[in-house]
């Protein structure tokens, strides 16, 4: 299926600042990018380089005064994410290199300290996509997800000891669950089909049966179309917009998603 996402933000600079974004997803197995729009107002300079997990990103300097960011994409994706349960866990020793990073302890994931709080949530599991199920199905049950929780990034021992939390920290805590059981797993933002209220999302990837699965603790299943824009190790690497200097004003958010017909048949 096809689907169009639309991302608008709209600030106010006081002083030329210096902004890194990262808002335009890129092809991949799982989607295929068919139609982008990226426009800067006021137009200006943007260079743009892929980071160590493969994001595109874009580095410009937003001058003073109102300046916005529109983005625009067609996307062809599949209308639910794959569900594999008894896909089995893959030993460290066998794991593709390129996973490794996401096996460590984290800024906002502190997979060190989970290990007894993983293992006894995944007791009796399979090892591998059901203990991964098994986390999610603890998080879903002990923390509610209150998409106005807060703004401030939450690490997983700081979600572990609240009662609601945003889509973004209950990735948290399920990554730093998935990690300390030699799971790896990472972080995704993009959009969902259908979330409510609409906005941006996060959920997390895990790592079995040789391939990333996708796990949301928001989501009472995994219907929907999810484009992702960018992956990380947790929220530090996945910032839709990082700017450096003195405060900028974020006047206003706006995200779309809707399906489409067939534009390129």
């Amino acid at each position: 299926m096809w689907i169009n996402a639309t991302c608008f933000l709209d600030f106010h600079i006081p002083a030329a600042t210096p902004f890194l974004f990262m808002l335009r997803p890129r092809s991949g197995w799982q989607q295929w990018v068919g139609r982008e729009e990226y426009i800067l107002t006021p137009s200006v300079p943007a260079v743009e380089f892929t980071d160590p997990f493969g994001n595109l990103c874009q580095r410009l300097i937003a001058p003073p005064g109102r300046f916005s960011v529109h983005t625009s994409v067609d996307v062809e994706c599949a209308e639910a994410s794959d569900a594999a349960p008894g896909t089995r866990f893959v030993e460290v020793q066998l794991l593709p290199e390129e996973t490794l990073p996401f096996l460590l302890p984290s800024r906002y994931c502190e997979s060190d300290r989970f290990n007894q709080m993983a293992a006894s949530i995944v007791a009796g599991r399979t090892p591998g996509y059901d203990q991964c199920t098994a986390i999610v199905e603890y998080i879903r049950q002990t923390i509610r997800y209150t998409p106005e929780a807060g703004q401030d990034i939450v690490s997983a021992c700081e979600v572990n000891e609240r009662p609601e939390a945003v889509c973004r920290d209950l990735a948290h805590l399920g990554i730093a669950c998935c990690r300390a059981l030699s799971i790896p797993a990472r972080l995704v933002v993009g959009y969902l089909e259908n979330l409510q209220p609409m906005d941006l999302h996060a959920w997390f990837e895990a790592y079995v049966g040789g391939r990333w699965y996708t796990f949301d603790p928001t989501q009472d299943d995994l219907q929907g179309a999810r484009v992702a824009i960018a992956y990380g190790r947790d929220a530090a690497d996945v910032a839709i917009y990082t700017q450096f200097g003195d405060p900028v004003e974020l006047l206003a958010m706006n995200v779309t998603v809707d399906r489409m017909g067939k534009p390129y048949s």
